[in-house]
């Protein structure tokens, strides 16, 4: 899937940014595109030695070993750790972007680390490398364009396998090195090392923050507040820390990829909470309560397939939520150019569909699916001129192109 990813971008920009939670596979993905190319260089800023070669010839790679006369490639990997990242890379690309292609990668948001300097705008293509999902690895993803004509298409087999690898998911997160093992003692001390390692090095290196103890604390409690709208005056009383510092703090877990967010619908949505937004982690197998810990591996399968889409250039897409102050809420809500175009509840096992789920397909005209976590058959209800579907997450979710 990623691999198509970057040879669809690389093909209209020689280069093209990869970014994406640590451990996710972007350092095996730049090597898998390396191995394609007979000329080739990988450099990696976390390697001592590639520190010193850039410091002392920034254009090093220009002295590439030449196999034949085809177009030389160079992987940067963790290059936005070097405090004049972007300026290198804008000249990188204005020197040699006509003879050289280069793959940027990082594991955090590229154009975050540095606020000065000159703009990369225009210089580079971007796309998100994400854990596995099940529309990954159940290899039954469609095509976009069929996707969107009908949403609420689904495989017509039953795949006892597809529950397998839904269930491996919850257990042992979309991570390779943990779902891979199949091993939850693997997975235990994979996540305790994961967001140990994350806080206490990159965000404590890159960012300055001092109270990387309050910090740590604050990411541990969010397990407990999957599923609702984040209150941070809440989280305030509960760690004895300021607003602002815990507002900053939730954003530049976001931005390390430790959690994402999605904000609150509005549009045609009568008396509708304003400027919420929930939040869901990436290693969400620490969440012990079931159907909170369903609706997060949910809430990551649709932001994996909005983000893809905005990546290859399909439209502009967002993902949200909807909640009025009748306390009435749908969980996803797809929008395409901030129109609606899905709604998505996920409920742990429940067949019938929730009452705000029929409210707001009412209002806002548009299609929508009730997951289940149970494996199982599909069926269609109409309700007035829409139709929803019931349908095993599993099932649906590994159409998702």
């Amino acid at each position: 899937m990623y691999h198509n990813t970057w040879k669809d971008l690389s093909v209209e920009k020689s280069m093209v940014f990869m970014s994406g939670p640590r451990q996710a596979g972007k350092t095996t993905l730049s090597k898998q595109v390396l191995d394609s190319f007979s000329n080739r260089l990988y450099y990696n800023w976390d390697i001592p030695q590639d520190r010193v070669r850039l410091l002392e010839n920034p254009f090093f790679f220009e002295n590439i070993e030449r196999k034949n006369s085809s177009e030389p490639f160079v992987v940067f990997d963790e290059i936005h750790k070097y405090r004049d990242w972007k300026n290198y890379l804008k000249g990188v690309y204005d020197r040699f972007h006509e003879t050289f292609q280069f793959l940027v990668s990082g594991s955090g948001r590229l154009d975050i680390y540095q606020k000065g300097g000159d703009s990369l705008a225009g210089r580079y293509f971007l796309f998100h490398l994400w854990p596995f999902t099940i529309a990954e690895l159940g290899k039954k993803g469609t095509n976009h364009e069929v996707f969107m004509e009908d949403p609420l298409q689904i495989s017509m087999e039953e795949s006892s396998e597809l529950q397998e690898i839904w269930s491996n998911l919850a257990s042992f997160s979309g991570f390779p090195e943990p779902f891979l093992s199949g091993r939850e003692t693997t997975y235990r001390r994979w996540s305790s090392a994961y967001s140990q390692q994350l806080i206490r090095e990159d965000i404590r290196d890159l960012t300055g923050i001092k109270s990387i103890g309050d910090l740590e604390t604050l990411y541990h409690l969010l397990p407990t507040k999957i599923g609702s709208p984040i209150s941070l005056p809440s989280l305030c009383r509960d760690l004895k820390i300021s607003y602002n510092s815990i507002r900053n703090w939730l954003s530049t877990m976001e931005r390390f990829f430790l959690i994402f967010s999605i904000p609150t619908w509005t549009r045609r949505v009568a008396r509708a909470i304003q400027k919420e937004q929930k939040i869901y982690l990436w290693d969400f197998p620490q969440i012990k309560d079931p159907a909170s810990r369903f609706e997060n591996m949910v809430a990551v399968e649709l932001y994996r397939a909005v983000s893809l889409w905005n990546d290859m250039g399909y439209g502009r897409f967002s993902l949200h939520f909807i909640k009025n102050k009748e306390q009435e809420e749908v969980d996803f809500l797809i929008a395409e150019e901030n129109d609606p175009v899905l709604l998505v509840e996920a409920k742990l096992s429940d067949p019938q569909p929730s009452k705000a789920l029929l409210k707001f397909q009412s209002a806002l005209k548009t299609p929508a699916v009730q997951l289940v976590n149970e494996a199982g058959g599909y069926r269609t209800i109409s309700n007035s001129d829409q139709t929803i579907m019931v349908a095993p997450a599993a099932q649906w979710l590994a159409g998702l192109p």
